[in-house]
Parts: C-alpha cells; structure tokens; sequence
C-alpha cells in the first residue's frame, strides 16, 4: 500500500457495528477485530482489516498510530443538548416546568452575546472530544449569534454536528421571545450561511409545543416542507405538568404528538427529545413517519420526569437514541449515560445488554439522527471519527478486568465504570482532537497500558 499525503494508519481492538443485536443477533451485528487497523485517508476511512495483514503492506511512509491494546470504536454521538445549559447543570430541586423559569432561562439571555456563546462552544468541544463524542445535535438559544458562534467554532475543528436557533415566541421571558416570522426569517439565513458548509448542518429548532404559537409551528413547518433534507429537533412528551399544558394549549390534538403531525414536523430526522409518557398511538405515528426518539437518562431522573421504555418503542419500530441532555442531564460522558440508561430500564424489567448499548451510542445514535452514511462505523467510506478507550484506566476498572472473560464482559464493566478517565484519544475526520496525555489526564500506573487482557476475553471475540 503506497501512503498518500493526509493518510494514516490507526490500530488497536477494533469494535464497531454492522446491525442491532437485538434484531440481527450478536453474530451477525458486532465486528470485532482483536488486533486491527483503520486506514484513513484525508479524513476518510479507506481500509479497515486485521493489523498483521494490513501492516505489511503499509508504505514506510505511512504513520502508524498503536493503540494497542485499547479498544478503537467509532466516535460518541449525541443525538440532544443545549449549548446554553452548561452552566446551569446540577442545580437543585426542580421537575421540568420550573426548571426551565428559575435556571435555563435567565441564563440563555446572556447568549445573545456571541462571546459568551463562543466561551461556551469551545468549552462544549473540548468537554465532547474529552468524552469521545464527536458529534452532537445541539440547541443553541434564540439569538441567532449563539448559532453562528458555535457553526464557527465547529467548522474550525472540522467537526461534525448539527445545531439550531430555537424558535420561541410565548411563554419566556421577553429578552428570549421572537415570532413566527423572525423565526423563519432567521433560520432561512443560517440555512443559506451553513448548512453544508465543511462538516456542519443547520437544524429547524422549535423548542418544543408550550413555548411555540400555532403560527411559529405554521413556519417551522415551512421550513420543513422547503427544506425536506434538514433535521428537525424539539423535545415530546416529557414532563406529566408540560402534557396537560399542551392539552390545553392545543385543544383540537389527539395528543401532544399529534399537534407535531399537525405540523408536518414529524418525519424522517425528526429528533424528538425524551417521549417517555407516549400512548400507542404516539409511538406508532412515530415510527411510522420514520422519526426518532431520543432517550435523556440522567435528565429524566434528575428531573423526575420518568423511565423510559425501550421495550414499547422497539415493539413498535421507533428508532431510538440516547443522549446526554446537558444541562437537564447530568454528564457529558456517554458511557455514563448509557449506565443510567441500563439502570432506568431495569426499572421498567428490561434488559440492555452490553452490545446493544455500544451500538446505540455509535451506529444506532448516527441512524437515528440520519448520518449513518457518514458517520458511526468503521468501514471504509465513513469519515473517520474514532474514539480510543482504556477499559483498565482507574483502578477499579483495573480490579474487575483480572476477572473479566469475554468481550460482553469487559463491554459492560467498562459502561457502568466508565467515564472521560477512559478517553485515550479522539479523531474526527482522521486528526487527533484529544489526547489525555497531552490533557494532563495520565492514568494512574502507565504500564499498565501495554497490559494484555486476560486470554479469555481475547480469544474467540472476533467471531461474533
């Protein structure tokens, strides 16, 4: 293999997704090769194969980045968060409604100042590529400059998100409000500003049902039939106090995703944050017009808002996401996330096993959101968006690892244990956004990290 200008080379344990093993079954859904490389060229993967074979036939030339004998997966997406809510995390002792008044508010109007939103967007990104997310679905405010300050801050390290302008015109306060024509007006001009543009695309933002008039929703649904290609995002059905509003607000619906079918705002891309008190109905029009939901565990129990159930939406074909909800939720790390989301379907008497949780925070998440043909998988032709992680990186981790035997095993340690201090690297598009040894994050015993796992949980692995 002739090495290119832009072309590197990426090994370690390699795991990444073909299918959902809930669906096609563990041999047909997990590729996993125990010693492998990624080939990336200008950004892109181009070879994905076992190392000793590939590395044979790399150019001198090429560099070879070996990090063995960490897991190498497909970069963290998160598929719902509010730019403007990162200082507002982990305050006290409200549900959803009051929430919103007392915290989020008052501190989305400071956004309309583009350097704080710009603070706030570096600080975002670094925080992601700390955590091994790479892409994120993201609400910025009102102030069409909170927008423009995190497009410009994501073009600039080449990263791959979505964001929006909320579109908001009751039920805020003043400093916040716009209308149904400056709502259109001002996402049709960062639609035409950057959508497109390097790895970034705009997302019609409506905040959700209670703080948008009939005539807000009338424009967004403009903007949807005008632009059918654009995600969508806006929250459902996720507060018992925020339904009876809707109910009364919307007295001709069905039900609260009913007033979003109204609207022509429930489709493909359309990413609806929480849907934990849906009927069957709900779930059914949902998964009929190819929407997602997206699943906010450490939100909606730090909100007491609700459980989830997985087990209903796949009953029916709704597609699913898990995200962080920053700053109703209370991490920015997905494996986190994904431990309070094993926890919250436990409570409803279901299972999640390791794989399937993996796969949601990959290539599940990239499906549902609609990127699946750039993003979520190691195979060539996707951007190469990588995350590098130590299942042996505290102590803890280390202690249950002597006992793990299967790859399941360590998968799911590593879900519950987990956190940043796992990150070892982060690439989007094939450059190295984080390294934790150049954060200053060195793991407790460095040795440590040419330690082998136990055989047990090697051999065998790649075949399923």
């Amino acid at each position: 293999m002739t090495a290119k200008a832009g072309t590197i080379a990426i090994r370690g344990r390699l795991l990444s997704f073909d299918a959902d093993p809930a669906v096609a079954g563990e041999a047909e859904a997990v590729r996993f090769i125990e010693d492998g490389i990624v080939v990336v060229r200008d950004g892109v993967i181009v070879e994905v194969g076992e190392g000793p074979v590939i590395v044979r036939r790399l150019d001198p030339g090429t560099p070879l980045v070996d990090h063995r004998p960490h897991l190498v997966l497909p970069g963290f997406i998160d598929p719902h968060l509010h730019l403007p809510q990162t200082q507002v995390v982990a305050s006290y002792g409200t549900e959803l409604m009051e929430w919103l008044a007392k915290y989020t508010f008052p501190e989305e109007l400071r956004y309309g100042d583009s350097a704080v939103a710009g603070e706030a967007a570096r600080f975002l990104f670094d925080t992601l590529a700390a955590n091994g997310t790479t892409t994120a679905a993201v609400y910025c405010t009102t102030h069409p400059v909170s927008a423009e300050a995190f497009f410009r801050e994501a073009e600039r390290r080449n990263l791959r998100m979505i964001a929006g302008k909320v579109m908001m015109d009751r039920n805020a306060p003043e400093g916040l409000l716009d209308t149904a024509e400056l709502g259109y007006e001002q996402t049709k001009e960062l639609i035409a500003a950057w959508h497109g543009r390097g790895r970034l695309e705009v997302a019609i933002t409506p905040r959700f049902a209670p703080t948008s008039s009939e005539a807000q929703l009338a424009a967004a649904a403009a903007l949807a039939a005008e632009h059918p290609e654009l995600p969508i995002q806006t929250h459902l059905s996720e507060n018992d106090a925020e339904i009876a509003y809707v109910a009364e607000a919307f007295p001709w619906s069905k039900d609260y995703t009913d007033v979003y079918e109204r609207y022509g705002l429930v489709r493909p891309r359309a990413l609806f944050g929480h849907c934990i008190h849906l009927s069957e109905r709900e779930r059914r029009a949902l998964a009929e017009k190819g929407a997602s939901a997206i699943f906010c565990p450490t939100s909606n129990l730090f909100l007491g808002s609700g459980l989830y159930d997985l087990a209903a939406s796949r009953a029916l074909g709704l597609k699913t996401g898990i995200a962080t909800d920053i700053g109703g939720g209370t991490s920015y790390s997905m494996l986190t996330t994904a431990a309070e989301g094993y926890k919250v379907l436990a409570l409803n008497g279901q299972k999640w096993p390791a794989f399937e949780a993996f796969r949601m925070l990959t290539a599940g998440n990239a499906e549902a959101v609609g990127i699946e043909d750039k993003v979520g998988r190691l195979a060539p032709g996707l951007e190469a968006d990588l995350v590098v992680l130590d299942s042996r990186a505290t102590a803890p981790l280390r202690r249950r690892m002597e006992r793990v035997e299967t790859l399941a095993e360590e998968l799911f340690a590593l879900m519950i244990l987990g956190d940043e201090r796992t990150t070892v690297a982060t690439y989007a598009a094939g450059r190295r956004i984080y390294d934790r040894y150049q954060a200053g994050h060195r793991p407790l015993a460095p040795k440590l990290d040419q330690t082998p796992l136990p055989k047990s949980a090697q051999a065998g692995e790649s075949a399923q």
